[in-house]
């Protein structure tokens, strides 16, 4: 999979190096010299660019691009390469980084993003679940479909415990997606059974969450009450 990085800050780095273990083919845009460290990512391709102008993207040829991430630490440039990855070369996947909470509301289908990051709603959000056992915590957040990544510890007492997935009736527009179960991370089929301490990754639309946490922190006593 060939991925463009507009940014090459610490973080744009970062995410290259994950990647390209991966196996994934990787270029790095930068339009400051001084960000342009190609000992630190040798693997990758390295381009001095300013990655808001077409004539940039025509040379970084972003049409052969599976993925785009809008990595800089400016959320109009953000916004800029996004809306030009999508309308203008149709990359399929644009995943853009939000810096400032405010902004997140920009960060959508409208603008080319398929995938909003903010690293200050995700730090919140790995606070929120490391502490919290059968509240809903949201993850991530996906612009088609109003979307999101949401994650649930199951409690000792849920009454969905030891209960097997496909005999579960799931809430509408909610996806599970992976179960962690200690170590492990399982992809879940309907013979699966749930357990206490599991955490539960789901795919779910907005509107269901609220259904979805009433449904996983329901105590054994109350449902059968």
């Amino acid at each position: 999979m060939r991925v463009a990085i507009a940014g090459a800050g610490a973080v744009g780095r970062s995410i290259a190096g994950e990647l390209l273990e991966n196996g994934h083919e990787i270029l790095l845009i930068d339009k400051a010299p001084t960000a342009i460290s190609v000992e630190r990512v040798p693997l990758a391709e390295w381009l001095l660019a300013d990655a808001c102008e077409i004539t940039s993207l025509d040379e970084a040829a972003l049409q052969r691009c599976n993925v785009v991430i809008a990595a800089t630490g400016d959320d109009k440039v953000n916004l800029v390469v996004s809306l030009l990855a999508k309308t203008e070369y149709g990359v399929p996947r644009v995943v853009a980084r939000v810096n400032n909470p405010k902004n997140e509301w920009l960060f959508n289908e409208s603008w080319g993003v398929d995938v909003a990051v903010s690293t200050p709603r995700l730090m919140s959000a790995l606070v929120e679940e490391a502490v919290s056992v059968g509240d809903l915590v949201r993850l991530l957040r996906f612009s088609h479909g109003d979307a999101n990544l949401v994650e649930l510890t199951l409690p000792p007492e849920a009454a969905l415990a030891g209960t097997r997935v496909g005999d579960v009736a799931w809430p509408e527009d909610t996806s599970l997606v992976t179960i962690i179960r200690g170590t492990r991370v399982l992809t879940p089929n309907k013979e699966d059974v749930l357990e206490a301490g599991d955490e539960l990754l789901f795919v779910a639309a907005q509107s269901r969450e609220e259904q979805l946490e009433d449904l996983l922190s329901m105590r054994r006593e109350d449902a059968a009450g």
